[in-house]
Formats: structure tokens, sequence, C-alpha cells
């Protein structure tokens, strides 16, 4: 192989054009422009660097050999000797030094090869800059201290689950799903060695089962020797799975055609089309270059400088070798800078589409029943999808409810009773009509306001996005737990740089979230060893001020999880960190004497439980049930006593049976135990009151309360050492929702409140939000009237199944066993939930021209040259990536989006997405015929109205009639600026006491939604 096809080979592997079978992303794209690349690299490349190389020499060889071949014949007729002749010798000279052109095309061909090569690997531009062999310089810029890492100029947008979840269906309705199993202990605690690569290979123990009429075939992910090929490795997969696969799934083998390019197609089988594409989705596209082209340049400037221009090459005795050094170097920098421009326009589109602010898909609400109209009542309790899910999540059963005797009228009107009497039911509008959630919404006056909290299902990078410009400045505090990066925990890296992608996954995030925070908020974040001092590092350079590193007692030290480890890991940590002017929470250390409390415990009912232990009457009294009261010191009243020690026996002292207490930690907090016979207490009663949130102690504190001298109170910091051992390992069932993979308990993230400082009224926001520990937690908070507002953010699709459930439930009863409510004191809340548009659904529904516009034709070669490297993606996506005409009918406005791996036509919410991109507050909405008003205020307090209307029903006549049938002069005097969709004349129908301003809809819709903030 020349020089020159080894440049082709590694610009088709750098240009995509060697992965023609894949059909998603940003292949698909470049599949679609396969002719232009390929002409651009097999003709227009070569031709550049002739004519470089040709007009840089005076003359070639060629050429001087044949003036020297006359001269010479011309030297003999005359009879002169040639080697007489001072012009002979001179031209001979000339020939002797000319360069051969044909060489130093080789020359430059080979240096593009080892220059791109050099930073490309597998799928992405690693940014190492070489100083020299084996030698790398970073960025420096003369800070103290920084913390720099491979992946540092790039976004890792590794955002799908399709590493654990695949699925797809036969044609005859059949599911079959793809499932990682987890490696073994021994093989997740070694290291990847250095010869060594993951690869996706079938599970040979169990390659495929059979489960409720579903095939599930099982791969792991674990390192292999680099010799081994993950083509090998899948093509042992298949035939495993044919051959292990039941005669019920034998169409998973029907051969189907698969296009491969324009001009050939090929055949394979189901199976193998969805093997190829679920191993080809978690092998590519891992990062984004944030400045690939201006990287490449400064690194190609450093190249030619230290590998292709020499001091010795600086020949004055020899000018001609100089002038084609200098003409090698121009050819080599021309050419390169092209490549570096289609490299960087390809890299940039793609970074376009990552941070364009993604669409919310749909809203929906989850909202207590005593907040919903009675006149609602008969049709919510004729919705069966609903009254099933509610018997699902809380046991209510519809049928009991009626009594399960009446029919007709009677049963809707008992089932109507009914739900008075369950207040807290949650209803959730997905499963209503647009009309009933329509007519449910606009009973609110005062919408964002009364919603306590926001759920998204999405990439937690995007949502964060798309909520910048609404809650900018407004999170009071920050609780995040993101993967440990231990290597099962479901964090994926490029091989090789598992740190490194950590990092840039955590940096960008934080990035974001930095700007929702107020000036004296703070940022709580849970990890382990093994990435606590990366993660230092990165927060120390996010201009976020340092408090202290918490260890967090999580697992008892005989309780091993991995016995082949060398030490046992029975703490993890808990980075603490805050803004500007954010101080930590104190706790108060009660000072005072006993003689401080007096209290007198008023019983309003009788106990709700009597059981006996060791021939002693335990009474349990609910919270509603009893009363501390506070008395004179002269009044026969009862002494506060803090129990320091284990409760280990009962005496005057007050201690108790540890194991009585324990089992009721989980169920009966908050609640009041009368113990007989026990005590001198004068009543022979000894009451006990376990605290609304857990102590580290085995011990309860009873008749807790304010002493009589508030001087007696001291606010002392809290200690770095946090003692959660039996909250975590009780924590797997908490919420009524069975989560095995690092649930936080509700314990430990009230204690995280206490350090944020979170008073009333705050807000609280977790990225990582898993199964929902942040949002229960201050669910239960808001039992105490905190009003703590809360966004939790998740992408995996647990969201549906662990995350939204729990709040559901928690919502309903704080008081589960067994998944079941053990009691129905709710809390009465609303929140908002919401599907955002992906990074790949951006990517599937994008289409390129696959031809240039036609007035293209008449441009200039070097015109065309640069639409081609610069601006081709762009100007050839541009319907697609903003089509214009979605704003005709808002309100049915599809994308198509992944759903069990399959691409389904959906209705996007553009007025939720638009709210966030103006950063509206929304006070009410209001839908009449096809026209909806949204009314709020601004984050910077600018009073807003936007009409939503369908072009295709509705003119402006009828847009202002309604407007002015709502909005009065009075009321529409009140907005600052009116935003409307469409060609209008709405300025035309202001009074004289207006001053809205009227804008488009799409102008700033376009403007915001690609307002693109390096990050």
């Amino acid at each position: 192989m020349n020089n020159y096809e080894n440049l082709q080979k590694v610009l088709k592997e750098i240009f995509e054009m060697d992965k023609a079978d894949l059909d998603f992303g940003i292949y698909r794209i470049m599949n679609q422009k396969r002719e232009q690349v390929m002409d651009f690299i097999d003709r227009q490349l070569p031709k550049d660097i002739k004519k470089i190389l040709s007009e840089a020499q005076s003359k070639d060889s060629v050429g001087i050999q044949s003036e020297l071949d006359q001269m010479g014949k011309a030297l003999d007729a005359a009879g002169v000797a040639r080697e007489s002749s001072p012009n002979y010798i001179s031209l001979k000279q000339k020939l002797e030094n000319a360069i051969d052109t044909n060489a130093l095309e080789q020359e430059v061909f080979s240096h593009l090869g080892s220059f791109f090569k050099r930073y490309y690997k597998d799928g992405d531009f690693i940014s190492l800059r070489r100083y020299k062999k084996d030698v790398y310089a970073i960025p420096y810029e003369g800070e103290e201290v920084k913390l720099y890492w491979a992946n540092a100029d790039q976004y890792y947008i590794k955002t799908s689950e399709y590493l654990k979840n695949y699925s797809f269906k036969l044609i005859d309705g059949k599911k079959v799903h793809f499932q990682l199993k987890e490696a073994s202990t021994e093989q997740n605690n070694n290291k990847i060695q250095g010869d060594a690569e993951r690869r996706f290979s079938i599970f040979e123990e169990q390659p495929v089962e059979v489960l409720n009429n579903e095939l599930y075939i099982n791969f792991t992910y674990e390192p292999h020797k680099k010799t081994v090929k993950q083509d090998d490795l899948t093509q042992k997969a298949f035939k495993m799975i044919r051959e292990n696969s039941p005669a019920a799934f034998t169409l998973a083998f029907q051969k189907v055609p698969a296009e491969r390019n324009k001009n050939q197609t090929h055949t394979q089988t189901v199976l193998e089309k969805h093997l190829n594409d679920f191993i080809s989705r978690n092998s590519f596209d891992y990062f984004i270059h944030k400045d690939l082209g201006g990287f490449l340049n400064r690194e190609l400037d450093f190249y030619i400088k230290n590998e292709v221009l020499f001091i010795d090459d600086i020949n004055t005795e020899n000018p001609v070798f100089f002038t084609a050094q200098l003409s090698k170097i121009k050819a080599l920098k021309l050419v390169a800078s092209k490549i570096i421009n289609f490299l960087a326009q390809i890299e940039n589109f793609q970074k376009k589409l990552w941070l364009k602010k993604k669409l919310v898909i749909s809203t929906n609400y989850c909202i207590t029943l005593d907040r919903i109209p009675e006149k609602y009542y008969t049709e919510i309790f004729e919705n069966q999808a609903q009254l099933a899910e509610w018997k699902t999540l809380f046991g209510f059963d519809s049928a009991e409810a009626t009594n399960g005797e009446l029919s007709g009228a009677e049963t809707l009107n008992s089932g109507v009773d009914a739900l008075k009497n369950e207040p807290f039911l949650v209803l959730d509008t997905k499963f209503f009509t647009e009309e009933f959630k329509d007519k449910l919404l606009a009973e609110f006056d005062n919408l964002d306001e009364e919603t306590n909290g926001l759920l998204i299902n999405s990439e937690n990078f995007q949502a964060l996005n798309l909520i910048q410009e609404k809650y900018k400045e407004k999170v009071n505090g920050i609780y995040i737990d993101p993967p440990y990066n231990t290597g099962s925990d479901g964090f994926v890296y490029k091989d090789g740089f598992s740190h490194s992608s950590w990092l840039s996954m955590m940096s960008d995030r934080i990035n974001l979230s930095n700007n929702l925070m107020s000036d004296s908020s703070g940022i709580n974040v849970s990890i382990n060893e093994n990435e606590l001092f990366n993660l230092k590092g990165l927060l120390d350079n996010h201009e976020l001020t340092y408090f202290t590193t918490c260890d967090v007692r999580v697992r008892h030290e005989n309780r091993i999880l991995k016995g082949d480890k060398d030490f046992h890991e029975v703490t993890e940590q808990l980075l603490i960190y805050g803004k500007g002017h954010f101080k930590p929470g104190k706790r108060i250390v009660d000072n005072s004497s006993i003689e401080n409390y007096k209290y007198e415990v008023v019983l309003k009912s009788d106990p709700d439980l009597i059981e006996n232990y060791d021939g002693k009457e335990v009474q349990v009294f609910k919270p509603s049930s009893f009363e501390v009261k506070e008395v004179s010191p002269n009044e026969n009243s009862l002494q506060k006593i803090s129990i320091r020690g284990g409760l280990r026996e009962g005496n005057s002292s007050g201690r108790y049976y540890v194991a009585f207490l324990e089992n009721q930690f989980n169920t009966r907090r908050g609640f009041l135990f009368r113990v007989a016979g026990m005590g001198g207490d004068g009543l022979g009663y000894r009451y006990f009151l376990i605290p609304d949130e857990l102590s580290n102690r085995k011990n309860a504190d009873y008749f807790q309360g304010v002493p009589t001298n508030k001087s007696d109170f001291k606010l002392v910091p809290y200690p770095n050492f946090l003692d959660f051992e039996r909250c975590f390992n009780n924590s797997t069932n908490e919420g009524g929702i069975e989560f095995r993979n690092g649930k936080k308990p509700i314990a430990f993230i009230k204690h995280i409140f206490k350090l944020l400082n979170l008073e009333k009224d705050a807000m609280v926001l977790d990225y990582f939000a898993g199964s929902g520990s942040t949002m229960h937690a201050a669910i239960s908070k808001n039992r105490d009237s905190f009003n703590i507002k809360y966004i939790g953010i998740e992408v995996n699709t647990y969201f549906n199944t662990a995350t939204k459930p729990r709040i559901q439930k928690v919502i309903y009863s704080d008081n589960w066993k067994n998944g079941k409510p053990q009691d129905k004191n709710g809390i009465s809340h609303m929140f908002k939930y919401q599907v955002l548009e992906s990074y790949e659904d951006t990517l599937n529904n994008l289409h390129v021209a696959s031809k240039p516009a036609d007035g293209l034709l008449n441009f200039s070669d070097e015109a065309k040259e640069e639409y081609l490297l610069k601006y081709m993606l762009d100007v050839e996506s541009q319907e697609h990536l903003f089509n214009i005409e979605m704003f005709c009918n808002p309100f049915n406005y599809q994308l198509k989006v992944t759903e069990n791996n399959e691409l389904v036509s959906t209705k996007v919410d553009l007025v939720e997405t638009f709210n966030y991109l103006i950063g509206l507050y929304v006070d009410r909405i209001q839908r009449v015929g096809d026209i909806k008003f949204v009314e709020g205020v601004t984050r910077t307090g600018v009073k807003t109205l936007v009409i939503w209307r369908n072009l295709e029903t509705t003119n402006d006549e009828t847009t202002a009639k309604r407007f002015r049938k709502i909005y009065d002069t009075v009321r529409s005097f009140e907005f600052d600026q009116i935003y409307i969709n469409g060609d209008h004349h709405f300025d035309n129908y202001r009074t004289s006491d207006d001053k809205f301003k009227v804008k488009l809809i799409e102008e700033t819709f376009f403007k915001k939604m690609f307002n693109i903030s390096e990050l």
C-alpha cells in the first residue's frame, strides 16, 4: 500500500465511510453525502497537492532534463565539449538538485495520514497534544493547580439506554430483547489491562431464555484481548443464538433486505440486523469535540514546525531544495486545512444538534383529588385506566368502593362519593383527553406556583440545558448521586478512558447546574473513593467554595458484599460545596438542664394499636391522636429525658427494648409509644416519641421540645462523619418501591437538606434522580409545612416504574409496608412530569438533501468547494432542523420518537417548550376552540401572554374577539409583551391603554432554540 492509499484509508475511516451499513445518527447523514465525500477524498485532494507542488517548482525534473538534452545536442553539433560549457554545467547541477514531484507528493500523503491518524481513535478525536514521541503537552494557562483529562475538550454524549435495553418485535408480534449480564466479581474488580478492550460477547452460560413468551438474549460487555475482533464475537453470538433459540422464534432468522447504499443491497436476517445495530450503537458516538477545527489547526501548526520543517532543511546553498521543502509545507498545510474544515463542519454540526434546546415531547400532571373540583369526579370515576392504576399503586378497589352491588347511575354516584373520601388519590392526566386536561388546568389561577414539583424523563444534560432560562439562579440546593464509575454501575466509557469519560460527563452537567444555583445555594454530591479525588478537583475548578468531605457509614463492617477485595468498603463520601454566600446548616444543641423541660402528653383518642412485648403493654398513637403541651413547672407534669444509651431495659432512666423500637423505625416514625409499668414519673407509663427522622443512634428521645430558656440553645457545626448504616440497610423498599441499585435512604437525604440549609419555600434539584429519594424527602418535609419544591431529572426507563410511582405513593401515604399503604395520611400535592426529545431523536428526524441546491450549480469550482467543506450540512438540513410548518397547527406537530427501539410518530408539546425558552412562569392556561392563551411572568418579571393558534382554522379577527372576551381593556393593559404564532395584524387590535409589544413566536423560538452556549 503506497502513501496515498494509506491516506485514503485513514480519511475514509475518519469520515465514517467504512460504516456504510449503519443507518442511525451521524452515520446515516454521512452515508447520504457519501458521493460528495468520496469525490473529495479520491479526486480533489490529490489534484490540490499536485497543483501546489507544480506551482512551487519553476521547472520539474522532466522539463530540466529535456532542456539539458537539447543543449547537449547543440553543443555536440557545434563540436564543443559539453562539460566545458558553463551553461550546460549549471543546468546539469539544477537537474541534480531538482526534487522529484512524485516523491514530494508521497511525502505529503504520508504526513497527512500520520497527522490525522494520531488524534483519531474509534470514532472520536482525542485532544492529546503530542509534544514528541510518547510525550504530550497540556493547555496550561498559569493556574496554580489545574485538573486536566484526555476528553476535557469534548461533550460526553452516551445518552441512550441502548446498552442495557434493546427490544424489537417480530412480524408475528413476539418480542425479542437484548440484555447485559453483569460481569463476574473477579472481572469487575480487575482493571482493564493495556492489551485488552471491552467487547460485546454472548453470555455462554445462558445465551437465551424465554420469559413470559418473550425471548431474552444475554450478552456480556467485558475485556477481551485486542486481537479478538468484535466481528468474530458477533458471528459467534449469532451462531449460538440460532442453535439455542426455541422454534417459536424462527421468524427472528427470516431473511430481509438491508440497504447498503444506493447502488447495492444485501440480505441478512432480522436478528443479524438488530444485533449489528445493538452493538454499533454502543460502540460509536461517545463524544463530540467542542472545537475540533481550532484544536486541529493548532496541532497542524505544531506538527509542521516540529515534525516537517527541520533546521537542517534551511539550506541556503541549495535554494531549489529549500523551495521544494516550502512547497511541501504549503501543500501539506493547504490540503490539511481543507480536511480540517470538512471535519470541523461535521463535528460542529453534531455539536449544534447536541446543544440545541430539545423539544418537550409530552407534559402531564399528577394532582391529588382534593385540588380537583368535584364536578370532574364523574368523568374521573368512569376512566378505567385511572382506576386500574389506583388499584395497582394504592390498593384502591373501585368495586369495593361501590360495594360491588350497585349498577348504572347508582354505581356512578357511589363511586363519586367514594372519591370524595379519598382526597389524596393521585390523578394522572395521561389517562385523560386533551380536552379534559385543558379544562382541568384552567381551574388553576397560579399554575406554576401551585405545582409542587417537576419530574423530567430525559438525559440530564438536555434537561438542564432546556430549563436554563426559567430556573436561572432559582435553585436553593442541589443533591446528586451520580454513577460512581465502578465498572458495574451502568456508566459506559471508551476503552482506556474510564475516568476521563466520567469527568467529561460530570463537568458539563455541573457547569449547567451552576447557572441554576442562587448565590447562597450549596451542592452536595455522593461519591466513593473510585472518583472522589477526580470529582473534588473538578468541583474546585467550577467557581465553587469547598467546605468539607463527609465520610458516610453505609454498611456494617461484617456485611461484606465482595470477599475478594483487599479492604471492605464501609463508607462512602459526601462532598459539600457552595456558591458565593452559601452557609451550611448548623445543628441545635440543648445546653439546658432537665429542669428546663416540663411537658404534658394529652391523648385525644384511644391508641391505634396495643401490643404486648415481654409482658409489657405497648400502646401506639398516631401523630393526630396526641399532643405534647408545655406546662408551668409547678404543675404535675412529665419531664423530658434525653436517652443517651441503648434502649435495652425498661427502668426509671427511660431505657427500653432496642429490638421492639428498631422494628418500629420504618413504620412508626413520628408516632407516640406509651409503655406501661415503666419509670418513676408517678403515672405508671413511659412515653417514647420516635423522632420525625431517624436518629443515628439506636435510641429515641421523647418529649422533645423547646426549652423554657431559649438561650440554652447552641448552634454548632455538623460533624463530617455520618453514621447512616442502619438506614442504608433498610432503604430498599422505602416509599413502597423496591429499588436495589444504590437507593439513598430518606433519613440521609433529610440530613443533607439540613446541610444545604434548605428553609421553607426552597427549591431543590437532583439531576441523577434515580428512584426519587430526594423528591420523597422533600414531600416528607412538606408534611411539616416546609413547602420545598423539587426538580428531579432521570433518563433511565425506570422513571416510569420506580421514580414517578414512588412520588405518587408517598403523596398518598408516608407509611408503606410490602408495597402497601399502612394508612391514608396523604398530602395535598401536584407535580408536573415531562418527556424530552433526545439527541438520538434529533438525529433520527433529521434529513439532509441528497443533492445540492440548484443555485449551487452556477457557482465557481472554488465556491462549490467552500460550500462542501464549510456550509453543506447546515444549509441542506435547515428545513428539517426547524420546520416552520410546525407552527401552522402547533397542537398537532409530530416527531418520530424512539419507543422500544422503534420510531413512533408522537405529538410534541410546543407550548411547554416555548415556556422554557422564554423562561415563563405560568399563571393560567386557557383554551378556547383552536386557540390557547398562556398567561404568566418571565423569570425577569416581564408580564407575558402567549397566544397559540391553529392557523388552518383560525384567523386574526377570531383571535382578537376571543382575546377581548377573556382580557378586557383593564387586564390587557397589564401585559408587557404578547407572543403570537403565524402572520398577524394583532398590533391593530390594541386599545389606547395597551402597552404590550407583539412578537412572533416562530422568530423567538428559532433564536432561543439554537442559542448555543459554549460549555
